[in-house]
């Protein structure tokens, strides 16, 4: 038996996984954002779930799940 692909998005970029528990650090990674400067956020409905200071926390996937990434890196000063 074959793995379900799960699809969801990041920053609406289109992604994909066999995973059924990702950590928002793996999300980010998988979709090439370095989880050093960024933190994830799902968006569910109407609402925001931060994960700023959870980089391991569990996240079940699911089909169709929104992710957005907020960076808090160090801005470069002109």
């Amino acid at each position: 038996m074959h793995d379900h692909t799960i699809d969801y998005t990041v920053n609406d970029e289109q992604q994909s996984t066999t995973e059924k528990i990702l950590t928002p650090a793996e999300i980010m990674q998988r979709a090439r954002v370095n989880p050093d400067q960024n933190y994830l956020v799902e968006i569910v409905g109407h609402e925001q779930k931060s994960y700023r200071n959870q980089p391991t926390a569990e996240i079940h996937m699911h089909e169709h799940q929104r992710f957005i990434t907020i960076f808090i890196g160090p801005t470069p000063v002109s």
